[in-house]
């Protein structure tokens, strides 16, 4: 044991983890676990924020661009969506920021949808055209 968090991530990991279970609390890496789990929140929310992304401009793909539809983009969003309420059951705080970044999170999704599309970002409402209901309600489908 006692390995060094910068020699061995993962046994440090497994390391601490025996640490905290045995209550050997004089042991534990407190700076470094501190610094571990305020990462963790981060990549949940960065998960978070990429999945939404990847949702709206594939819904916006699906809505202006009904030509193009195909199984590819529907597997997609039922996907992301599926991935955002697993997120969501194990980390329902989420919600709130789900929403809160929301726009944020649309005008990312515009220029992907612009990127992947061809069509130009004005081709899209300028504001997030979807309640936070309709973006994870796997029975929407949006018409332009």
């Amino acid at each position: 044991m006692n390995s060094s968090y910068d020699q061995d991530y993962y046994l440090w990991f497994t390391e601490q983890a025996s640490i905290l279970r045995n209550g050997m609390w004089r042991q534990v890496d407190v700076e470094h676990l501190a610094e571990e789990l305020e990462d963790m929140g981060k990549r949940e929310k960065r998960v978070l924020r990429s999945r939404t992304v990847v949702l709206l401009a594939h819904l916006l793909k699906y809505a202006y661009q009904p030509e193009q539809r195909s199984s590819s983009w529907k597997g997609t969003i039922r996907e992301q969506r599926k991935q955002l309420e697993g997120l969501l059951r194990d980390s329902p705080s989420l919600k709130a920021t789900l929403l809160e970044e929301l726009e944020d999170s649309y005008i990312s999704a515009r220029l992907l949808a612009s990127g992947e599309t061809g069509l130009a970002e004005a081709a899209f409402p300028p504001a997030c055209p979807l309640t936070l209901e309709q973006l994870l309600d796997e029975h929407y489908w949006p018409e332009a």
